[in-house]
This record gives C-alpha cells, structure tokens and sequence, in this order.
C-alpha cells in the first residue's frame, strides 16, 4: 500500500483489501475507498451542481463585513465548485463571493 490509511474506529493501519472497500484487519470495520476524481456537490434539494450552472438563493444571507444581506431569490449566475466549507464561488451584484451550497437550489 502506497497510502497509509488509518481505520477511522480503531486508528489502525493494518487494512485488508476488500475491492472497493478496506476493511480493518483489527477491529473488521469496513468503509468504502476514496473516490480520486471531482467533489460531489449538492444543492439544498439534493441536486448535484457543476461549474457554470445558475442558481437561486432560498434564504436572506447577511454580507460579513458589510452592511446589507443578499435576499431569497436572488439568482446567481455562472457558479465555480471550490475546495473548503463555502463551496460555491461566484459574483453576486459585481461582488465576488463565497456561498455554501446549502443556502442554494438549481435554477
């Protein structure tokens, strides 16, 4: 094994190969492997959302360091998936902003 992953119960590395899953040789946890590839992002209705698509805000969200809010409803176009707890990127109004995915659904 080239990685050394760690079993998330017991914190063990001795890990057998079970396919598509490891399995703890200690404690006989199981848990699916790491998908290599792009971060699943869904909206706050379970859709999945990709770079590019427009969405729609369903709750007042309060600008930190500003005064103002941006309101239910607003569309925002144009969206970027980034690494981290806000997940969206985008320009909202010429601003840009970082927005989690939860306060969005699919337009």
């Amino acid at each position: 094994m080239d990685d050394v992953t760690a079993c998330p119960i017991c914190t063990m590395t001795e890990l057998l190969d079970g396919g598509d899953s490891h399995e703890c040789a200690t404690c006989g946890h199981e848990w699916p492997k790491a998908e290599s590839g792009e971060r699943i992002v869904t909206d706050a209705n379970g859709n999945q959302l990709n770079h590019g698509d427009d969405v729609t805000l369903i709750k007042d969200l309060k600008i930190k360091g500003k005064s103002g809010k941006l309101k239910t409803g607003t569309k925002i176009k144009g969206i970027r998936i980034v690494d981290g707890d806000h997940e969206i990127d985008c320009k909202v109004e010429g601003r840009p902003m970082l927005v989690k995915a939860e306060f969005v659904k699919l337009a």
